[in-house]
């Protein structure tokens, strides 16, 4: 009990606010900063932001330095401390981001988070404090990430999410982990297709004819559908004309400190079609 009390304890005090009330996190010689990326879903010719996903931008000594440099470099005693820290700033910087009613998405490493005590304690912890947020657990989307985990352990932390109102997604689907197995583990309200797969996927000449189908059965297993990585007029072409619920990539916009101007305006899907000359138009849905 004394060791979790201090983790605990740890986590709050290795996050500060700034001068305009942003807060960010210090470990070592690093300063962990929010940026949210906007999701988007189809709103008839348009897409409208309807989420955001907590991401984390490392500096050292002011200069970026690239996530995945920074998460490899930290130790497996201080990992799951760390992604705490960086889960309570995405809490703490939700009202930076100026826009009500966005849900938040945000990743759980189930590597991380094998010790099925103290990543219950994490759970029902961030859940106590959610109204301080000025967030509900409905509002929440835990992104289960591309790991082997044991099974018994992610599904008993999946049950007391959900059991919070917290909603679950299968990240990274069509790579490693993250296949079917998972899906009748896990049975995910949203399934993420990982935007590398994608991307190659749309290379081919029927990329619509062959994902219309996994979109339509990730639909009848009761899960959204939400395409990442989304770089190309193609890549959103082939995404809407198999009727996926929600999209995400640099195409439509690119991750912004936590505090920077939110562009709520909706995006003509027309407009972002037409950036590629050789995109034709998308078929009418009936």
């Amino acid at each position: 009990m004394t060791g979790r009390l201090e983790r605990r304890r740890n986590v709050a005090e290795a996050i500060f606010t700034d001068e305009i009330g942003l807060q960010f996190g210090v470990y070592g010689e690093f300063r962990l900063w929010s940026a949210y990326q906007p999701i988007f879903a189809p709103r008839g010719r348009t897409l409208e932001a309807v989420a955001v996903e907590g991401l984390i931008e490392p500096r050292r000594f002011a200069q970026p330095v690239a996530p995945g440099v920074f998460f490899r470099g930290v130790p497996a005693s201080d990992r799951l401390f760390v992604e705490a820290m960086c889960r309570r700033l995405h809490l703490g910087n939700y009202r930076n981001i100026g826009v009500e009613g966005l849900t938040l998405f945000f990743n759980y490493d189930p590597l991380i988070n094998d010790h099925l005590g103290r990543a219950l304690a994490e759970i029902r912890l961030m859940t106590r404090h959610l109204g301080d947020f000025g967030l509900e657990p409905a509002m929440l989307v835990c992104e289960i990430t591309e790991q082997a985990a044991d099974n018994q352990v992610l599904a008993r932390l999946v049950r007391e999410m959900r059991r919070d109102g917290i909603r679950i997604a299968i990240d990274d689907f069509g790579t490693g982990h993250s296949t079917e197995e998972r899906m009748d583990l896990l049975q995910p309200d949203i399934v993420k297709i990982d935007g590398t797969w994608f991307a190659e996927f749309c290379r081919h000449a029927a990329a619509e004819r062959f994902f219309r189908p996994l979109v339509s059965m990730l639909h009848d297993r009761g899960a959204k559908v939400l395409v990442e990585g989304i770089e190309q007029a193609t890549h959103l072409r082939v995404a809407l004309d198999a009727g996926v619920d929600l999209l995400q990539g640099f195409l439509l916009a690119r991750p912004a400190l936590a505090g920077m101007i939110f562009n709520e305006e909706p995006l003509s899907i027309d407009a972002l079609l037409g950036l590629d000359n050789k995109v034709v138009p998308l078929h009418q849905r009936r």
